[in-house]
């Protein structure tokens, strides 16, 4: 008998044989025990359930076929892996770069389940340049996730990737009218009632001025937090009023010259939000004043705006989580590329408000 044949379950190997002993009729359990995994996951791989990584569902494959359990030909060949890009916006929002870091951080573990993914930076606020970045990746990823501008290039760039079959996904700030198949991202007008619910409150029931610092109003999530902003004041806290936006680029030296401008022109603000990033140099601007009697609500937390909330400079800070931003665009993609819905098991991502008392 050749050393690959098939031996009965009492026999014992000859000293010369090649190959450990197959069972006649191998079961779950012997499976299990030749891969080196569980018969759960024996059981997940071979009824073509979700939750496994790429690398053992072939080991567990190969040691069915192995043992004659499954057929040779019911063997698929392994997946090409997932390619994805994440563009974000370059600067010195604290937020974007540490998103961009987890990113980069979880690349090993996501390249272990087949998933190949990255970050590109390109500048800030430059639509032409964002369109021109999407069409040249997407010649090369199954999948793309950016942080979208308002602008008709960006949305034209879009829908010519879903015409090639590439899916994007808007982060953070969304896209109108653009074949996008999904955004992960909070609720933004939302999120601007929110920072004006927290003002007010802490202002309590007088007569004030309160002022906005956004990044742009080209993103869209920047200008749904000032209407949701605008709107709260009106509806319910008309006793205060709003004098003003700027921008900052969410650039923290644009941000501390606009705050020192609020504050020369009102010296009487009581209340900031700072809709976008550059936290850090609004709360140079209100220390360097001695301001630290305007409320100062803002959005993201890093380690800056962690340290402004310490020493009292900041008030809240609206945020949400950054893994389970990551985790959700790679679930979408996945889903995708499985068949499934986009959104399918896909958690939407929750406002979270950080004081210095709650601090994680």
């Amino acid at each position: 008998m050749s050393s690959d044949a098939v031996t009965s379950p009492g026999a014992t190997e000859t000293p010369d044989s090649a190959e450990p002993a197959r069972p006649a009729h191998a079961r779950l359990p012997d499976v299990a025990r030749r891969a080196g995994v569980s018969t759960a996951t024996v059981d997940r791989v071979l009824n073509k359930r979700p939750g496994v990584r790429a690398i053992t569902v072939q080991r567990v494959l190969k040691a069915a076929a192995e043992l004659n359990y499954i057929l040779e030909s019911e063997i698929a060949p392994p997946v090409a892996p997932l390619r994805l890009v994440f563009l974000l916006p370059a600067g010195t929002n604290r937020f974007l770069g540490l998103l961009g870091r987890l990113i980069a951080a979880s690349a090993a573990d996501l390249a272990e389940r087949q998933i190949h993914a990255r970050v590109e930076y390109i500048k800030s606020f430059n639509p032409e340049l964002l369109a021109r970045a999407l069409l040249q990746h997407g010649r090369h990823a199954d999948g793309i996730a950016f942080m979208a501008l308002e602008h008709p290039a960006v949305r034209e760039a879009v829908n010519a990737l879903a015409e090639k079959g590439v899916p994007t996904v808007t982060l953070i700030s969304d896209l109108g009218g653009a074949r996008r198949v999904a955004c992960v991202g909070l609720d933004n007008r939302s999120a601007g009632r929110t920072a004006g619910y927290l003002i007010a409150r802490f202002i309590g029931a007088r007569k004030a001025k309160v002022a906005m610092i956004a990044g742009s109003l080209s993103y869209r999530a920047h200008e749904e937090r000032e209407m949701g902003f605008l709107h709260l004041f009106e509806e319910m806290f008309p006793q205060i009023e709003v004098v003003g936006l700027r921008e900052g680029q969410d650039d923290e030296a644009r941000n501390y010259r606009q705050t020192r401008q609020f504050l020369a022109q009102h010296p009487d603000l009581a209340g900031l939000y700072n809709i976008g990033g550059g936290a850090a140099g609004v709360g140079k601007a209100l220390r360097e004043m001695r301001r630290s009697d305007v409320v100062f609500v803002g959005h993201g937390l890093t380690p800056d705006t962690r340290a402004l909330l310490l020493d009292g400079t900041m008030d809240a800070v609206i945020t949400q989580n950054p893994e389970s931003a990551i985790a959700s665009c790679v679930g979408i993609f996945s889903n995708l590329r499985a068949g499934r819905e986009a959104l399918a098991s896909i958690t939407p991502p929750r406002i979270d408000i950080v004081l210095r008392e709650n601090l994680p």
